[in-house]
C-alpha cells in the first residue's frame, strides 16, 4: 500500500472506533491496529519522499538546464547584436569613405576639366595668332607679288 490508502485505512479506523460518552470528539480506537498502519505508513514514507526528493532534485535540475540555455542564448544574442552592430558600423564606415572617394574624384574631374579647357584655349590661342601671322605672311606675300607684277608690267 501506498502512503495515501495507508491514510484512508487511519481515516476509517478512527471512524470505526466506538464514540466516548458525552465527548463527540473521542472515539476508543483499536491501538495496536494504529500502530501498524503509522508503521506501514513509516516504511513506505522513505520511499514516497525519495520520489518527492527526486521529482524535486529534476525540476531543480531541469530548471539549472533552463537558466544555462537561457543564458547562452543570451550571450549568442548579444554577439549576433554586436556583430551586427559591427558590420553595421563598416557599412557606414564604407559609405562615409564612399562619399569621400566621389567628392574627391568629382573635386578632381572639375579641375582636370578646367586644366584641359584652359590648356586647350591656350593650344587655340597660339593657333590662331600663328594663323593670324600666316595670313598676315600670305596677304604681305601677295602684296608684294602684285607690286613686283606690276612694277614689271609698267617697264
Amino acid at each position: 500500500m501506498n502512503v495515501e490508502e495507508l491514510l484512508d485505512l487511519m481515516e476509517e479506523t478512527l471512524e470505526a472506533g466506538t464514540a466516548v460518552p458525552f465527548a463527540a470528539a473521542k472515539r476508543v480506537v483499536d491501538v495496536d491496529r494504529m500502530r501498524d498502519i503509522i508503521d506501514e505508513v513509516r516504511n513506505n514514507l522513505p520511499d514516497e519522499v525519495r520520489e518527492s526528493k527526486k521529482i524535486v532534485n529534476d525540476r531543480e535540475q531541469i530548471l539549472k538546464n533552463a537558466h544555462v540555455e537561457s543564458e547562452n542564448i543570451i550571450q549568442q544574442a548579444e554577439e549576433r547584436a554586436r556583430v551586427l552592430v559591427g558590420e553595421q558600423e563598416i557599412v557606414k564606415r564604407s559609405q562615409q569613405r564612399a562619399v569621400e572617394i566621389l567628392t574627391a574624384a568629382q573635386t578632381q574631374a572639375k579641375e582636370l576639366s578646367r586644366n584641359a579647357t584652359v590648356y586647350c584655349e591656350g593650344i587655340l590661342k597660339n593657333s590662331e595668332e600663328v594663323l593670324a601671322r600666316s595670313v598676315s605672311d600670305i596677304k604681305n606675300t601677295r602684296m608684294n607679288l602684285r607690286n613686283v607684277a606690276s612694277r614689271r608690267q609698267k617697264k
